[in-house]
């Protein structure tokens, strides 16, 4: 059911219209810097790729410490009037989905942040995220 729901969300994202982010573009970040204590924050860092000028699809690569294995999670943004809305799964697996919606911030020609909103399904709880990148 869950993949269901994922799929349909996903398609969904993709069928509306807007323009916000160009085609092509690449995207090079920090991920999630906001999500874990200040004493034990940790560079997970992830790429995205601009399918068309509003969905961006992209890659997370985090790991807690050295104990634990690497995870990496896959996400989608969907830009519309300036902000968007974003779907992250473990790896392909749609138990522990993140939702959650924000706005990316364009600080100097390439270089943006993008505060966010998440919704855990796994821990049912709400968090913000903070992002630090680079788009080309």
């Amino acid at each position: 059911m869950k993949k269901i729901v994922l799929t349909m969300f996903l398609s969904a994202l993709m069928v509306l219209g807007a323009n916000a982010q160009a085609k092509g573009d690449w995207y090079v970040g920090t991920g999630d810097v906001a999500n874990t204590a200040w004493t034990e924050w940790a560079v997970s860092p992830n790429v995205g790729y601009g399918l068309t000028d509003n969905l961006m699809i992209g890659l997370n690569v985090s790991q807690a410490d050295s104990t634990v294995d690497m995870e990496f999670d896959v996400h989608a943004r969907y830009f519309m009037k300036g902000y968007f809305v974003y779907a992250s799964t473990n790896g392909l697996n749609a138990d522990g989905m993140k939702l959650g919606m924000g706005k990316m911030f364009t600080i100097c020609k390439n270089v943006y942040v993008d505060p966010k909103v998440v919704y855990d399904t796994t821990e049912k709880t709400t968090n913000l995220g903070l992002g630090f990148g680079l788009k080309f």
